[in-house]
């Protein structure tokens, strides 16, 4: 019986690939991160990005508040995650890649926080709206079969 289930288990499983230091590492922020964590994490990625010249026009003077208070709860949250909660992953990561493995984890976290955003119901329809203003008749001469 105990062959039978280790040669089921060997044939459906297949090899196990070993993770690199920096994908244990992605893997623990993952982890310990709530969806809280990540919404704060995707208000910084949105602050950062409103400083950019031709964006800043369309924030308000009352956001530098939000955006000190944003900075302060990243450096805490990253601080957390770097030092505490994933401190033995970081600690490979960064011995192997450097800070190079360290920003590609904060990548695949930061990636995974958009992703939550864009599953909520508000932001999909804002992010689909431009479809209205599609020229229809253009697109389906692109689409349209040979």
């Amino acid at each position: 019986m105990f062959r039978f289930t280790l040669a089921l288990l060997l044939l459906c499983c297949g090899p196990v690939a070993a993770q690199t230091n920096t994908q244990q590492l992605s893997q623990c922020l993952a982890d310990t991160t709530s969806g809280k964590d990540r919404k704060d994490l995707a208000r910084w990625v949105f602050f950062g990005m409103a400083s950019h010249p031709e964006i800043k026009q369309f924030t308000t003077p009352s956001a530098a508040g939000a955006e000190a208070e944003t900075n302060k709860t990243i450096a805490d949250l990253f601080t957390r995650l770097l030092a505490e909660s994933c401190m033995r992953q970081a600690q490979a990561a960064f011995k192997e890649g450097g800070a190079k493995a360290i920003e590609i984890a904060f990548q695949t976290l930061g990636q995974l926080a958009m992703q939550e955003l864009m599953t909520n119901p508000d932001v999909n329809a804002s992010m689909a709206s431009f479809e209205k203003s599609l020229d229809q008749n253009k697109l389906s001469k692109v689409f349209a079969a040979n």
